[in-house]
C-alpha cells in the first residue's frame, strides 16, 4: 500500500498549499490512504466544520486534531458526526469523538488509524502509551487491519521516539505532530514501522511555527504578550511523509519526505518517480 501522512495545517495559507498540492500527489501517485493533521487549520487554532469538509475535498481520508482541539468550540459538537475526524485516544473517557478508527480503502484494504497526545511540556491527559497498547491490542496489524498509521501529537522529540520504539512492528507508520518543524530522522525502525520525529506544518515558513514573526518575536523580547498570534500568510510549503507498505505483513518497505511550495526545498520519495 501507499500511505501518506500530512503535517499540521496552519491557517489559511496552510489549507491553500493543501488544496493546491495534495490533489496533485493523489493524482500522479495515487496513494491508497493519506491522514492529515488539521488542528491548526481554522485561523491557526482549531478546525471548524466548513474547514474540515475543505481538507476532505482536497484528498485526506482521515483528519486528526491535538491539543488545539476544541479551540474552535463547534468540534465537540460535529465531531460526534464525522468519523474521518480523530483526536486523540489518550483524552479523558467521555470526552466527545474518538482516538481511532478502522477505514476501509476503495480496493478494501482495511487502514487503523490513531492519535495520541504527547504528556512531556502538554497539557497532563491519560497515558498515551496505554492508549496505543489498548488500541495496537484491538486491531493487530497484519490481522485486523492491513495498515496503521500513528499521529503522535507531542513537544518532546524523546517521548516521540520512545513512542516510536514501543509500536515497532505493529504500525506501518509512526509520525510526529505539533512542533510544526520537519525533521531529517525518517527511517524504518528495526521492526518494520516507519518513523519521523515530526512531519512539520503546512504553512508559511517565513514566520514562527506558521504564525506571523511579529507577535511572538516581541513576546520573547519584552516577556509582555500584547496581542493574538494570527498565522502568517505568505506562500506555504505543504509537509507530509509517504510509506509504501508489504502487502503481506503491513510493515514499511520505503518511507521518503514530502515538501512542496514556499520556501523549504522541494522533495518527493524517490521511490515514487
Amino acid at each position: 500500500m501507499r500511505l501518506m501522512f500530512i503535517g499540521d495545517v496552519v491557517g489559511r495559507a496552510g489549507r491553500a498549499a493543501v488544496q493546491t498540492h495534495l490533489p496533485i500527489l493523489r493524482e500522479r501517485f495515487s496513494p491508497d490512504f493519506v491522514v492529515v493533521n488539521g488542528e491548526n487549520a481554522a485561523s491557526g487554532f482549531g478546525l471548524t466544520e466548513k474547514v474540515f469538509h475543505k481538507l476532505r475535498d482536497a484528498g485526506a481520508d482521515v483528519i486528526t486534531l491535538g491539543n488545539h482541539a476544541w479551540d474552535q468550540r463547534e468540534a465537540l459538537v460535529f465531531i460526534e458526526r464525522e468519523p474521518n475526524l480523530l483526536r486523540p485516544a489518550n483524552f479523558t473517557s467521555g470526552t466527545p469523538g474518538r482516538g481511532a478508527g478502522l477505514f476501509e480503502t476503495p480496493t478494501g484494504k482495511r487502514v487503523l488509524v490513531m492519535q495520541v497526545q504527547g504528556r512531556i511540556f502538554m497539557e497532563a491527559h491519560d497515558d498515551p502509551f496505554a492508549a496505543l497498547e489498548r488500541e495496537l491490542g484491538a486491531c493487530p496489524l497484519g490481522e485486523a487491519c492491513d495498515a496503521c498509521i500513528i499521529d503522535v501529537h507531542a513537544e518532546a522529540t524523546s517521548e516521540k521516539m520512545s513512542m516510536g520504539h514501543f509500536a515497532d512492528s505493529r504500525a506501518s507508520l509512526v509520525v510526529g505532530t505539533h512542533t510544526h518543524v520537519p525533521t531529517a530522522d525518517h527511517q524504518i525502525l528495526p521492526g518494520g514501522t516507519a518513523y519521523q520525529s515530526d512531519t512539520g506544518m503546512c504553512g508559511d515558513y517565513d514566520s514562527v511555527i506558521g504564525m506571523d514573526k511579529s507577535a511572538p518575536v516581541r513576546k520573547f523580547v519584552t516577556g509582555i504578550r500584547a496581542e493574538r498570534m494570527t498565522p502568517a500568510t505568505g506562500e506555504a510549503t505543504m509537509c507530509g511523509i509517504a510509506v509504501e507498505t508489504d502487502d503481506k505483513t503491513g510493515l514499511a518497505t520505503q518511507v521518503g519526505l514530502i515538501r512542496m511550495g514556499g520556501r523549504l526545498e522541494p522533495t518527493l520519495p524517490a521511490f515514487w518517480d
